[in-house]
């Protein structure tokens, strides 16, 4: 699923993937940022808490984004097929100046909503300048492939990470979140095994990466990203090793990042935050 594509008279808007748990009660640093570049005071924001099974996921976004200035705050209750193809909810979508994806079950997001009016909407609104963020689960369906599953630890293993068509935002990064509190280094970079295009993105909890229309990412928040850059990787063993086994591979580049440290996604250039 690749990005669409921007017209010569407009500019991609950002894109924000979460690493999940950010603050919504003390100085809400993300999603004030959100807002921002969402236009600031006075813009509508649409959520999808499609990923979520709580019933006052949405509304409790709503009221955050309310409080934070948004003249408008809609939760759409995305729950089947048949609801991405509501033509009422569509034109919320288009009219929205921020998109915001809330955590749960990625799953859900690619089985209700994958392939439908909803993704395709969301797609085009990103190529004419709205914000789209999304946490947790929501940041995980973003990027053009998502990890649906893998599992815990350190190092990567064959078979260890499970990945399947995501909302095709990007097609520029691998995301993964909650990913020091939930060991997904290993996961992370089996992905990246399998073809080292992608820039992996590790997002700890309560931080984000703002990625503006040059495809600058920029860190927010109180954690850590960690960055994979497998573009000069010189060898993978995933093509010969077995089920369950550990994977070689050599010559990965890893940055660490915190508030204020940038990464350019053209250039594959670090930079630390100023001082």
């Amino acid at each position: 699923m690749s990005p669409a594509k921007v017209d010569a008279d407009k500019k991609r808007g950002y894109i924000v993937p979460i690493g999940g748990a950010e603050d919504k009660e003390g100085t809400t640093e993300i999603l004030k940022r959100f807002m921002e570049v969402s236009g600031g005071k006075g813009t509508r924001i649409v959520i999808i808490p499609t990923a979520s099974k709580l019933d006052d996921t949405g509304r409790r976004y709503e009221k955050i984004f309310r409080k934070l200035g948004a003249d408008e705050a809609r939760s759409i209750p995305f729950e089947s097929r048949d609801d991405a193809s509501k033509e009422e909810w569509l034109e919320y979508i288009d009219k929205a100046h921020g998109i915001f994806v809330t955590g749960g079950n990625q799953l859900r997001l690619t089985t209700i909503l994958g392939g439908t009016p909803v993704a395709r909407a969301i797609r085009r609104a990103n190529a004419r300048g709205v914000a789209v963020g999304g946490t947790s689960a929501g940041a995980a369906i973003l990027s053009e492939h998502m990890i649906a599953y893998g599992a815990e630890g350190a190092t990567p293993h064959a078979g260890a990470v499970a990945l399947v068509p995501g909302w095709g935002l990007t097609n520029r990064i691998m995301i993964d979140q909650h990913f020091r509190q939930r060991d997904r280094l290993g996961r992370l970079l089996t992905a990246l095994a399998y073809n080292p295009f992608a820039v992996g993105v590790g997002l700890d909890e309560d931080t984000a990466a703002f990625i503006d229309p040059h495809r600058k990412l920029t860190v927010v928040g109180t954690g850590a990203i960690t960055i994979f850059d497998a573009s000069e990787l010189q060898h993978s063993s995933i093509a010969e090793a077995k089920e369950g086994k550990p994977v070689c591979m050599t010559n990965v580049r890893l940055h660490v990042l915190t508030a204020g440290g940038t990464f350019d996604l053209e250039t594959r250039r670090a930079t630390a935050p100023a001082e």
